[in-house]
């Protein structure tokens, strides 16, 4: 049985950049992410909303109108 694979390398924030330097072999990875069980019947719904802030422009609501200093910053 081959030896686990270390966890910083199977980071999903960095595994690509460390299959790019060599330094994680692809084939091992792949089976590494194969072999870890399905745990989404686990997961939670999170609903989040942030009062008090104002939409940017490429946010409105299709027919609403941005507020005033929304958006861009002017040139």
């Amino acid at each position: 049985m081959a030896d686990p694979i270390e966890t910083r390398l199977v980071d999903k924030r960095v595994a690509h950049r460390y299959l790019r330097k060599g330094l994680l072999d692809e084939k091992e990875y792949e089976r590494h992410m194969k072999s870890l069980p399905d745990l989404s019947d686990q997961a939670l719904s999170v609903e989040a909303s942030i009062e008090g802030q104002d939409l940017r422009e490429d946010e409105a609501e299709p027919g609403e109108v941005a507020p005033a200093g929304a958006g861009a910053p002017q040139a």
